[in-house]
């Protein structure tokens, strides 16, 4: 090992990260390759899954297409995890979508995709896998920094929500298999959808202003900074269930 080589602390671990092809996902998945890790991700886009398998072809990484609001993807899912990995260590739970609707925007339709995808997958994906999670094993939710709230984001908000109180309810429900479960709560990360579907270079570049303004430490935070907090809570937290981590340069907590 070179001085400038990660050292390969996760050797022999393996892990499943859902929505692994792009953005935090992604970095996530290459933390845990560079410490050795063996990994399954998962990815809805056909095109995202192609990219990332071309741009992983070198480690000991599976992509799978799977979409979190089919119960066939999700079982399918399972399976195929259990005959490339057998058992897993570490599950990150990171898939998500955000859509911009104000209330006189939103329809039944609009509610019930970003609930399908951020909070009822989010559920019936762990309900798949954490049988396969041996003891001592741990999950990770991404949830959102939710203490100050945006207009037009009632359905993401109130999903991630429910996706940081089921994860206080699974981390009591798997105490006895010594298997702890939180959550990473991003604020404003820098990302190239910013983690909202469909934004323009506008209103992107206008997202990273305001992200700016409003977060004490004056920037955006980055993919790296996420996977960083969600490895610690992964796997060197090891008395810490329960809990939500807010990584957001101080956003929630108004020190601006």
């Amino acid at each position: 090992m070179t001085e400038y080589e990660t050292p390969k602390t996760l050797a022999g671990k393996k892990a499943v990260v859902t929505g692994g092809t792009h953005g935090m996902g992604l970095a996530i998945v290459r933390a845990l390759l560079d410490r050795g890790a063996e990994v399954v991700l998962t990815g809805r886009s056909e095109t995202g899954v192609e990219k990332a398998r071309a741009a992983l072809d070198q480690f000991p990484a599976h992509v799978i297409r799977s979409d979190a609001t089919d119960s066939g993807d999700i079982d399918r899912l399972g399976s195929s995890v259990a005959e490339l990995l057998g058992g897993i260590d570490y599950l990150f739970v990171n898939h998500g979508i955000a859509e911009f609707q104000t209330l006189e925007e939103v329809t039944v339709a609009h509610w019930d995709r970003v609930f399908d995808v951020n909070a009822k997958g989010a559920f019936f994906t762990t309900q798949r896998l954490a049988p396969l999670i041996g003891r001592g094993g741990s999950i990770v939710f991404t949830t959102v920094s939710n203490d100050r709230i945006f207009p037009g984001l009632s359905a993401y908000s109130a999903a991630k929500e429910a996706v940081r109180a089921f994860a206080k309810v699974l981390a009591a429900e798997l105490l006895p298999r010594e298997i702890r479960v939180n959550a990473v709560a991003p604020g404003f990360i820098l990302t190239p959808s910013m983690g909202v579907a469909e934004l323009t270079e506008e209103q992107r570049a206008e997202f990273i202003r305001d992200g700016k303004a409003t977060t004490p430490m004056g920037r955006p935070g980055t993919v790296d900074e996420i996977a960083s907090a969600a490895l610690y809570l992964a796997v060197d937290a090891t008395f810490t269930t329960g809990t939500e981590l807010v990584v957001d340069g101080g956003f929630a907590q108004g020190l601006g």
